[in-house]
């Protein structure tokens, strides 16, 4: 296992991290007993970066991860979220903030997390990431609560806008850099760079559209985008390849990202994504495939408020 440091944090974290979403049911039924098994070999394989947040599975994820790491807290770099609690449903006040954490703690069996993350902020005005969200997670971090803070999101503007005025630890970016979508190095990775910032790149996969089974039926990406997804998925089968393998080898080799969060729930999704890791995509057939979307390169989806979507929405 690859391991990077996680910008100014200081943390030292598996370039393959763990995402917790499917612990939660957000991608089918997971089995509470495979998926602990599946969070123990992920540790035992090298992974210690374990992404959660009170969103996945409306707190499922949370509690079954907390479950799974009894005994093993002190072997992985652990985060959760904030300010997003379901489809509709975002509160990113000071009070709220305040209870979340705690309420994920209880659920973690944990007396604090290392990256705490205000989760999906183009849903709100930005203004009250920076003069309400952001101030309280700071104040958390000074009592011992959080090791750093950071933001989430699926715009990138939004990202840029709210770290330029009020520098975080760490920004997390979800389905803008993978093998359809590479704008994030246009429109967010410098000032990340530039900040000293920890990158966190999320759903290599896009979400299931870059896997053999495909992606879940609530999947926003258009009609195009969805087809190209299984377009790429035979053509590497063809080559004796798997899809799945080429986008995750992609994203690990990005020389900025800290860590990649690939959703996780079995024991064989772990083994398979720690095996692609050690492996280094074909530039041959990255290029084909870049040539093959170029019609849909890019092509993201609406999420949040009006005022917070980027050009490629």
């Amino acid at each position: 296992m690859n391991y990077a440091t996680l910008g100014r944090t200081g943390l030292r974290v598996s370039k393959l991290g763990f995402g917790g979403s499917p612990l939660g049911n957000e991608f089918g039924d997971a089995d509470p007993a495979e998926a602990e098994r599946a969070v123990h070999c992920a540790i035992d394989l090298g992974i210690n970066y374990f992404d959660v947040a009170p969103y996945y599975g409306r707190a499922l994820a949370e509690t079954r991860l907390g479950d799974a790491l009894k005994g093993r807290r002190d072997r992985v770099i652990l985060a959760t979220k904030c300010g997003r609690y379901d489809v509709a449903s975002f509160d990113f006040s000071e009070a709220r903030i305040r209870a979340s954490i705690e309420q994920s703690l209880r659920r973690l069996r944990t007396d604090y997390v290392d990256v705490f993350l205000a989760h999906d902020i183009e849903f709100v005005d930005a203004r009250q990431i920076v003069e309400e969200a952001i101030p309280v997670m700071r104040s958390l971090q000074a009592q011992g609560k959080a090791r750093s803070i950071g933001i989430t999101g699926l715009q990138l503007n939004g990202l840029r806008k709210v770290a330029a005025v009020a520098p975080v630890d760490v920004v997390l970016s979800y389905c803008r850099y993978n093998l359809l979508v590479s704008d994030m190095d246009e429109l967010l990775t410098p000032l990340v760079k530039e900040q000293g910032a920890g990158l966190i790149n999320a759903s290599p996969l896009h979400m299931g559209i870059l896997s053999s089974s495909g992606p879940p039926p609530w999947h926003p990406a258009s009609p195009e985008v969805k087809e190209m997804g299984r377009r790429i998925v035979e053509s590497c089968e063809q080559r004796g390849v798997q899809a799945s393998d080429v986008a995750l080898q992609f994203c690990l080799q990005h020389p900025y990202i800290s860590t990649t969060l690939a959703g996780m729930s079995t024991v064989e999704q772990v083994r398979r994504n720690v095996a692609a890791g050690d492996g280094t995509a074909d530039p041959a057939l990255l290029e084909e495939i870049r040539s093959m979307s170029a019609s849909v390169q890019n092509c993201s989806w609406p999420s949040g408020r009006p005022e917070n979507q980027d050009h490629a929405s």
